[in-house]
């Protein structure tokens, strides 16, 4: 392997471990606010790419316009995916969220291949993302290099929000003890509400970065990277914000070097996740940044 090669293969790794990396952070909050794998997440991500396919597409809106209606689309259908699905749940066994979670996600999932078929429909071109940069010998698209800069940006807001702010505060408290914040007084249905939309908005970001990589959409195009992005999640220690996005970084280095190193084993890119996933369990199950926790009973 050339140094040019193995440069355009880190860069690629590190693009797509961006990638994973957005989605993670909304797993990781979720979960730290509610105690629940938001399943759904992947196909809010996968909706979002819908929406800026018939923004760009069939409405003909410039890419910055209709970015900002996708994000603002894909907000609204977090919120309403936690109203209509997890709000009355509140107090049910974890189990039931957990399975209602799972509903949401196929309902997303059927619902997309009844509204807009099966068929793959080609996500729109983003010339300032798409267009071609040289460094070297080395070429790379705008958006394999903007991609991490993003989300380290994305990931220091959140972070901002989270431990600068009045609503961070409140989330930090219903994260450490959920009934307590309730019994002091904190608004439980407004701390959700901003997580979701936190959680949301990365994932409509994402979505319009992959389009950029990965120009096909399909309805269960937010399968594999929402399982990945949950195991990027668990890597870096679910609930750990920070976690989730080094667990993302590492997860698509891990996936694009085992490709570049040994290309017969190409067919199995996406098992390494979960290779990935089984060694953590066994070894450090709190994952890289987790901190292990004590239930009182």
């Amino acid at each position: 392997m050339t140094f040019e090669v193995f440069m355009q293969q880190l860069a690629n790794g590190i693009s797509i471990g961006s990638l994973y990396a957005l989605l993670a952070i909304g797993y990781t909050m979720v979960y730290g606010i509610l105690r629940l794998i938001n399943f759904a997440h992947g196909d809010i991500f996968m909706m979002s790419a819908y929406f800026m396919v018939f923004g760009m597409v069939t409405f003909g809106l410039p890419w910055y316009v209709s970015a900002a209606i996708v994000i603002v689309a894909a907000v609204a259908l977090g919120v309403l995916i936690e109203k209509a699905a997890y709000k009355s749940l509140r107090d049910a066994p974890r189990m039931s969220i957990m399975i209602s979670a799972i509903g949401v996600s196929f309902l997303l999932e059927n619902l997309a291949t009844y509204l807009f078929t099966g068929v793959p429909k080609g996500f729109p071109d983003i010339e300032i993302l798409t267009r071609a940069i040289s460094f070297g010998n080395v070429s790379l698209s705008v958006a394999t290099v903007v991609t991490p800069v993003v989300t380290i940006i994305l990931l220091f807001v959140v972070l901002f929000i989270t431990n600068k702010t009045k609503i961070g505060m409140a989330m930090r408290a219903v994260s450490k003890d959920f009934e307590t914040a309730r019994l002091m007084g904190i608004n439980i249905n407004r701390v959700i509400s901003t997580t979701f939309v936190i959680g949301s908005a990365l994932a409509a970001v994402g979505a319009i970065l992959w389009g950029s990589k990965y120009p096909s959409v399909i309805p269960l195009m937010g399968v594999m990277p929402g399982l990945k992005c949950f195991i990027a999640a668990v890597l870096g220690g679910i609930g750990n914000t920070t976690g989730a996005v080094l667990g993302g970084f590492i997860l698509g280095m891990s996936e694009i070097m085992l490709v570049s190193f040994l290309p017969s084993l190409t067919g199995y890119r996406d098992a390494i996740a979960f290779i990935i996933l089984i060694i953590v369990l066994i070894v450090k199950p709190t994952g890289l940044l987790g901190e292990k926790v004590t239930d009182k009973v």
